[in-house]
């Protein structure tokens, strides 16, 4: 599939999203989604493109965040400056911050520099308690997004329009970010990442690329940053704290690093989570935890990597021969995370909601943590499926190492001739 297609579906399901998903609900999940691409991706620039471990990242999009919700109430006050423009105010807010931190920050690879960006997140995030004059205090800084004259009738009041103001900015972003990844500064990212030492032997100081390639990410932060302050119209110190960073990190990860849309993958995976998981389990962030621990395990390579290991398979005419495989070890996971889950929510009723009392209902079943009939059942459960899960992995390993070397040789053979 060409390029120009990819992009001409992308650009054509930001578009149609709302017409089809009509409710207000998910026009807000669609607009929160649009956000987060834009700071997964650029997180990504850190992370998947630099080999940059960075655990601040919220500091520059909650910065711009900040100054975008600054600007927005100076519109209100009168300021002639279009709405639809602020979020390139937090992205300035962002490369700023960033061109001041970012040069200290870069001095340092691996370890030191998740440490500093560590440290220098929790100044800033400290220093919004401190100065409640520009951060707000607790209660955080709020505006309307209906201010100004209206252009061309679009006021942003409706979600519907911030909505497509959203769209064309994660269109842009995600299409600058792609074009930087494919610039003399983006590939000689990628030989810092891999070797700084024979970077800087053929004359490229490995600090000014990790530097620059910063300062670009915390702008597209803080675009992002200043579209969520439109979006919410309101803005706390939470946007600026590690859990904000760590966010990003999980998410860019469980989508992806190593290839472009894989942050795209992890941010609507990190919005299904924050709004639609949290409601279905007060364990929510447990599950996370989890997840991550196996895809770290498992599937390194997060869900875009799963997704092109199947792509090549079906390719290959080997999707035929395995999917069987896959039907049964789908089946036998389920069975197994339906009792490890069933543990989980008994215990955290057990630790957490012991004033709710001991019963709980999970997938239409009721519950009793006082009674052992229901831990025996739920563990018994979880067993059966490890042990049905292992039975069918090791064969199905077995008939994808080898479908693996016919697609290797394939490969060979075509390079030869």
């Amino acid at each position: 599939m060409g390029r120009t297609v990819v992009w001409s579906l992308y650009a054509l399901t930001l578009a149609l999203a709302p017409l089809v998903f009509t409710s207000s609900l998910s026009h807000s999940l669609l607009s929160q989604m649009g956000i987060a691409i834009i700071v997964c991706l650029s997180y990504n620039l850190l992370l998947g493109q630099g080999g940059m471990l960075s655990f601040g990242h919220a500091v520059y999009s909650g910065m711009g965040a900040y100054l975008a919700m600054h600007t927005l109430n100076q519109v209100s006050g009168g300021l002639a400056l279009p709405v639809s423009l602020i979020p390139l105010v937090g992205g300035f807010a962002g490369l700023a911050l960033a061109g001041v931190l970012g040069w200290v920050t870069t001095k340092k690879a691996a370890t030191p520099f998740a440490m500093i960006t560590l440290g220098l997140g929790e100044l800033v995030w400290a220093m919004a308690l401190m100065f409640p004059g520009f951060f707000g205090g607790e209660a955080g800084l709020s505006g309307n997004r209906v201010a100004g004259s209206p252009v061309w009738g679009i006021s942003f009041g409706p979600q519907i329009e911030l909505y497509y103001l959203i769209a064309l900015y994660t269109f842009v972003c995600t299409a600058l970010m792609y074009a930087l990844t494919r610039t003399p500064l983006g590939r000689m990212l990628n030989a810092v990442r891999d070797n700084p030492e024979r970077a800087a032997f053929v004359g490229y100081n490995p600090q000014m690329v990790r530097y620059l390639a910063f300062v670009m990410a915390a702008f597209f932060a803080g675009v992002s940053g200043g579209l969520a302050a439109l979006n919410f119209e309101i803005v706390t110190s939470e946007v600026l704290s590690a859990h904000r960073s760590g966010a990003y990190l999980l998410f860019t990860f469980l989508g992806g690093t190593t290839l472009f849309f894989g942050p795209i993958i992890g941010a609507i995976l990190m919005v299904l989570a924050f709004v639609l998981l949290s409601e279905l389990t007060q364990a929510w962030l447990l599950y996370l935890g989890l997840i991550f621990i196996v895809m770290v395990m498992l599937a390194p390579g997060g869900v875009a990597a799963l997704i092109m290991a199947q792509l090549r398979l079906a390719r290959s005419g080997g999707l035929r021969r395995l999917w069987p495989a896959y039907v049964l070890l789908l089946a036998s996971a389920l069975l197994a995370l339906s009792g490890a889950a069933a543990l989980l929510e008994m215990v955290y009723q057990l630790q957490l909601g012991a004033a709710l009392g001991p019963e709980l209902r999970f997938m239409g079943i009721t519950l009793d943590t006082q009674a052992p009939g229901s831990w025996l059942g739920a563990l018994c459960v979880m067993l059966a499926g490890l042990g049905l899960f292992e039975s069918r992995r090791r064969p199905f390993v077995r008939a994808w190492d080898e479908i693996q070397q016919a697609i290797a040789q394939d490969i060979k053979r075509r390079e030869v001739f």
